[in-house]
């Protein structure tokens, strides 16, 4: 079993292609934690940006797909992508793995990530929100944001996604194919 994680693409088509080509394509399941089609007003416009491309790829992809709302997602965004995305927590089960996704915004302190992980018990605990990866477990749930494949906020400004499979998380460097962090299930 394999499953992207990808967040905050932002419009970015030719990142998202990126990341898809290298690491999303032929999963059993993708997973976006949110802000997929618009930039936001305190992020830069990207010179790839290409919100109605990035949707049309994204609806032609013939892997399954989830999206939890993130903070720049709107209703109208949502009309425009085949996979439903107005929902802020996502669940699913793949093969006996829990898995729940959330944009990030909510969980931005240490008390409400303990919080959401005790109350939803998931062995996988996906966000997005900040563009910077994080990959720890906690209470017997493993909580990683994949960071951002098109802006980033990490310090060196890595370009990021990460993948679950043979029960490991890695989360990449969609540039270089670097493994940047890794944690078993």
């Amino acid at each position: 079993m394999k499953i992207g994680i990808i967040s905050d693409t932002h419009g970015s088509e030719m990142r998202w292609q990126l990341a898809y080509d290298k690491y999303l394509k032929g999963c059993d399941l993708i997973v976006h934690a949110g802000d997929v089609l618009y930039n936001g007003p305190r992020n830069p416009v990207l010179e790839d940006y290409n919100p109605g491309g990035l949707c049309a790829r994204i609806n032609s992809i013939p892997e399954p797909m989830v999206i939890a709302q993130g903070n720049c997602d709107s209703r109208v965004d949502a009309s425009a992508l085949d996979v439903p995305s107005c929902l802020p927590i996502v669940f699913t089960d793949v093969k006996g793995v829990k898995i729940v996704a959330t944009h990030g915004d909510n969980l931005m302190t240490d008390s409400a990530r303990n919080e959401f992980i005790s109350k939803y018990k998931a062995d996988i605990t996906i966000s997005g929100h900040t563009h910077v990866t994080v990959l720890e477990k906690r209470n017997g749930t493993t909580f990683v944001n994949p960071g951002s494949p098109s802006l980033s906020k990490r310090e060196d400004g890595r370009s990021t996604v990460a993948v679950y499979e043979d029960g490991t998380i890695r989360i990449y460097d969609i540039d270089t194919d670097e493994i940047l962090m890794q944690q078993e299930l």
